[in-house]
């Protein structure tokens, strides 16, 4: 467009320089002529123009940058040459085209003169439609710009101004542009090119003042909300004065307030201490520093801990055996030694011996057990049987050691441990403290948490704890603290020899019955809306229930039932489907709640029985929801497979690995004297699978299982569906003993076993077994794996498998 229509016209003209300043066409500057520079160029111009007779001089205006000129110039006539404003000599200079420079030449004076090309960088009419609108977007950003800065007169004469060329220049005028800018917009010959660049520069300067303006904003409003506050506080003191003087009150600070809280609080002498340090601290801290909101969060949560305050215990042993026996049914353990405990402190105090070399007489009780045989509920009917109060400390899942020791001061939002807490939350010095699911405790980057407790829980040292955030010394020694866990191998070593271990190993049948009828039948009965006379559970009911809908070692799963059953019947009766009261008996379960769950082994179809062929064995295992029953099934590859060796599956860990080779490596070694084909292990492959494949597995006691299925896999001998099985075994034969046998025992009862082997040194823990499960098991105790397979293996009927 404009490129076009320009022309071009050939001068010869004195270089006025520019150093670090830009001169557009249009704009009028005044130069002083005391410059050596300006007054060459312009007398050159001046000697010139009388030679030639014209009536103004011409100079060119060429920007100077560090020495080097621009490449293009701006013609520029001497308006006037007079005074300036401060007196000194002075020329007006008007810009009126762009000069394209070329070589340098001669011409009188002694300024440089140069041969030049006059550019015409005028836009014809009319203008395109996308030029109008650019025009328009730049009168509009510059009537903003120049409006902000109250320059009035300046918009009329922007607006008046039509042409392209004269409108792209006029922007030579902004102080925002940089020499650089300014030069960018003197090379662009292009009149809607450079209106183009002129009109990005604007804009992005509009927008930075924008940023600036509200940055200034808020900055202000800062300034003067703080100004507020300071003015409102101070009015409020005076107001506080006042009133204080009206009320005939002595004047005193915040500081003496908390002062005179530490002075009447029954603080031990080292607290008292630390906390008129404080004080001090706080009386020399200024208003405005954080420091004083930190140290009276501080004061506040030592004021506020009860130093002093000890609840009563309740001596009154048969009392609180008889709480503990109407509320929890079994438990026999942990109920002898709470009464133990109490006995002890009664005999303690009545010879004054309650505090001795500083420590009170507290105990800390390890509660290991599977879900749902009231861990966490015992801790409540300890508290009542003792008369403390209780507090319960939900650890499951913390990672951080600052939950335990609590954070230092110096962090913001800091705050004690969870232990500091739980004192503060109880009111008293010697409350019962359940820390649960202790086995559940992380560890990270953060700290170890169990390594915190340590100090907790050692009756050696807790009479000194130092929480991080108090940094003095909190009395524990008088607390009861009971820790529960599911899995005992999940608690660090340390800290489980701080614990007195008490199991919870499950509950017989019979007890769950007694649980259902006396506890969880009540609750459910309440929270479905029903009477206890509306719905009455015959014993038959809750015995299937417990037996055949839920096979665990607590009762959760059995109060769920309950609920279920209940809510099952107050639907029914709502619905005009059922008369109440109503007695549900076995028979109306399945009605109600549908089929059982868990049928035993022995109550199912011989021929649908795991050990209904041979190379499967019955074992039993603990894990953390219990006792349980485990099946152990092996097979022999067809020869014509040419597979070899022991394979291995189910999930297994590496103790149990090493168990299936030992067992292995016996039968071989010992084939012959048991009568057994040991050839086919040479020949074909044996593959040992333990169902449920998803569940890990691991640990020694499936010895003597694996040995009794691989021998009834090559004997072919059924192992009888009765038995169930547990112990290690050597290469010997040797049938080592082997842990957690009251709850393996549990779980053969509650899976319909009625014959258990156990190694001959695990004998002496029959004794923990409740004697009605004992009364309904024949336990063999055997210390050779010769005398498992003449126990668990049935009369050879089926002869030795040609395949797998």
């Amino acid at each position: 467009m404009a490129t076009e229509s320009a022309s071009y016209t050939s001068l010869t003209l004195p270089v006025l320089p520019l150093d670090d300043e830009v001169v557009l066409p249009g704009m009028v500057v005044p130069f002083d002529l005391s410059d050596a520079d300006v007054r060459a160029a312009v007398e050159a111009a001046q000697a010139a123009a009388r030679s030639s007779g014209d009536s103004k001089p011409k100079v060119l205006l060429v920007p100077r940058i560090d020495g080097t000129y621009a490449a293009t110039g701006v013609l520029g006539t001497v308006e006037q040459v007079g005074r300036l404003s401060d007196g000194d000599p002075g020329a007006l200079i008007r810009g009126r085209s762009r000069v394209r420079i070329g070589a340098g030449t001669t011409g009188p004076g002694a300024a440089l003169w140069v041969e030049g090309t006059k550019v015409d960088d005028s836009v014809p009419e009319p203008l395109p439609g996308a030029v109008t609108e650019l025009v328009k977007e730049y009168k509009a950003l510059a009537t903003s710009w120049l409006k902000k800065r109250g320059a009035w007169q300046v918009v009329d004469r922007v607006t008046q101004i039509d042409d392209v060329a004269a409108l792209a220049d006029n922007s030579g005028y902004s102080p925002f542009l940089t020499t650089q800018q300014k030069i960018q917009l003197l090379e662009t010959e292009d009149a809607v090119a450079r209106l183009k660049l002129a009109t990005a520069q604007l804009r992005e300067h509009l927008a930075e003042q924008d940023v600036a303006e509200t940055i200034a904003k808020d900055v202000q409003e800062g300034v003067d909300k703080q100004q507020r506050e300071f003015l409102l506080r101070r009015q409020l003191d005076a107001v506080r004065k006042e009133l204080r003087e009206i009320n005939g009150e002595q004047e005193g600070e915040e500081s003496d307030d908390y002062r005179a809280r530490v002075e009447a609080a029954d603080l031990p002498e080292k607290v008292r201490e630390a906390a008129l340090k404080e004080v001090d601290k706080l009386e020399r801290a200024s208003d405005q520093s954080p420091e004083g909101s930190w140290i009276r969060t501080w004061l506040d949560t030592v004021l506020e801990l009860p130093w002093n305050e000890h609840t009563e215990d309740e001596y009154d042993i048969k009392g609180a055996q008889e709480i503990l026996d109407a509320e929890h049914s079994g438990l026999q353990d942990v109920k002898e030694r709470i009464t133990e405990y109490l006995a002890v402190r009664k005999r303690r105090t009545d010879r004054g011996l309650g505090v001795v070399g500083g420590r009170r007489g507290g105990a800390v009780l390890a509660l290991v057990g599977p879900p749902g045989v009231g861990k966490t509920s015992l801790g409540e009917s300890v508290a009542h049987a003792m008369g403390r109060k209780f507090v319960r400390v939900a650890l499951g899942g913390v990672r951080d050691e600052a939950e335990i020791r609590g954070h230092r001061r110096t962090y913001v939002g800091a705050l004690p441990g969870r232990i500091v807490r739980a004192i503060k939350e109880a009111g008293s010095m010697n409350p019962v403290v359940l820390l649960d699911e202790i086995d559940k405790v992380g560890s990270d980057f953060r700290g170890d948490p169990a390594a915190a407790l340590l100090e907790v829980l050692d009756p050696a040292q807790n009479h000194t704890f130092r929480d991080h955030y108090l940094e003095v010394e909190l009395d524990l020694s008088d607390v009861v603290f009971l820790a529960t866990a599911n899995v005992l191998e999940a608690i660090p070593e340390a800290l489980l020899d701080r614990m007195e271990l008490v199991r919870l190993d499950g509950y017989t049948e019979d007890e769950k019955v007694v649980i259902a009828r006396d506890h969880l039948l009540p609750r459910q009965l309440e929270r479905a809306g029903l009477d206890k006379d509306e719905v009455v559970l015959d014993e038959s009911a809750l015995r299937k229930l417990a037996g055949e809908y839920t096979r665990e070692a607590g009762v959760r799963n059995l109060e769920r039932s309950v609920a279920r059953l209940l809510r099952k019947v107050a639907a029914q009766h709502e619905l005009g489907d059922r008369e109440l009261p109503f007695t549900v008996t076995d028979a109306d379960l399945r009605g109600l709640i549908g089929r059982p769950r868990h049928v035993p082994e022995s109550a199912q179809d011989p021929a649908e029985r795991r050990t209904s062929v041979p190379g499967v064995a019955t074992g039993l295992a603990v894990t953390g929801a219990g006792g349980d029953v485990l099946f152990v099934e092996a097979s022999l590859a067809d020869p014509e497979t040419g597979a070899s060796g022991l394979t291995l599956t189910g999930q297994l860990g590496d103790v149990m690995k090493e168990s299936a080779q030992i067992a292995l490596s016996f039968l071989r070694s010992h084939g012959a004297e048991l009568e057994l084909p040991v050839g086919d292990l040479k020949e074909r492959g044996v593959h040992v699978h333990f169902p449920a494949g998803a569940v890990p597995k691991d640990g020694p006691s499936a010895g003597v299982t694996l040995t009794t299925a691989l021998a009834s896999l090559l004997s072919g001998r059924l192992v009888r569906t009765d038995v169930a099985m547990t112990g290690e075994i050597s290469l010997t034969g040797r049938v080592l003993p082997i842990g957690g046998v009251k709850q393996k025992l549990l779980a053969a009862h509650r899976a319909g076993i009625t014959t258990v082997i156990i190694p001959k040194r695990n004998e002496p823990d029959l004794d923990d077994v409740p004697a009605e499960v004992l009364e309904k098991l024949d336990v063999h105790a055997v210390t050779d794996v010769r005398q498992v397979l003449e126990l668990a293996l049935t009369a050879a009927e089926v002869k030795i498998p040609a395949a797998a």
